[in-house]
């Protein structure tokens, strides 16, 4: 097997999948003990590090806006953290995971080496080839973020396990 730029494309699906499938169960969870779902988005792993609904916004927007750069396409409008309950992150995550399976591998084709220029934090612009984006900074992101989602749940007890991060099978 070929791995293309076109191959984070199932990754980032599959990253989708698992975050809405961890989301169920979380949800599941918290009806069931009778936690208010602000609560529960408010989870955190450690005080000083960002809540629940902040790695699933950070799980919507990168698979989005990373195949985006990836196709030279506009990056679409993403989590904006002003409105964070667990409808908009469902539906940001529903819109991303549309947004990124329209990515056909022509889009792809031939851009591994584009240089790209991103502006990444105040002081940080970067430019390196796509491909070193995608499969370095943008998938090592969106994997860290997926497995803070399940790191947060099994901390508060969500009956979760590894086969968890793979819904859709392997």
């Amino acid at each position: 097997m070929t791995v293309t730029l076109h191959s984070f494309i199932d990754i980032y699906t599959r990253a989708i999948d698992a975050a809405v499938h961890l989301i169920g169960k979380a949800e599941t969870f918290a009806q069931e003990r009778g936690i208010d779902e602000a609560d529960m988005l408010g989870w955190r792993l450690a005080d000083d590090m960002h809540p629940l609904a902040f790695q699933i916004g950070v799980v919507a927007n990168f698979t989005a806006s990373w195949s985006a750069r990836a196709a030279d396409l506009p990056v679409p409008a993403g989590v904006t953290w002003t409105e964070t309950d667990l409808a908009g992150l469902k539906a940001a995550l529903a819109a991303s995971r549309a947004f990124v399976t329209a990515i056909g591998p022509d889009q792809l084709a031939g851009r591994d080496e584009q240089p790209l220029t991103v502006q990444i934090t105040d002081t940080m612009q970067p430019t390196l080839p796509v491909e070193r984006w995608i499969a370095s900074f943008a998938t090592t992101n969106i994997q860290f973020h997926l497995s803070m989602i399940y790191a947060i749940l099994r901390l508060k007890g969500v009956p979760l396990g590894k086969i968890d991060l793979f819904p859709t099978g392997l």
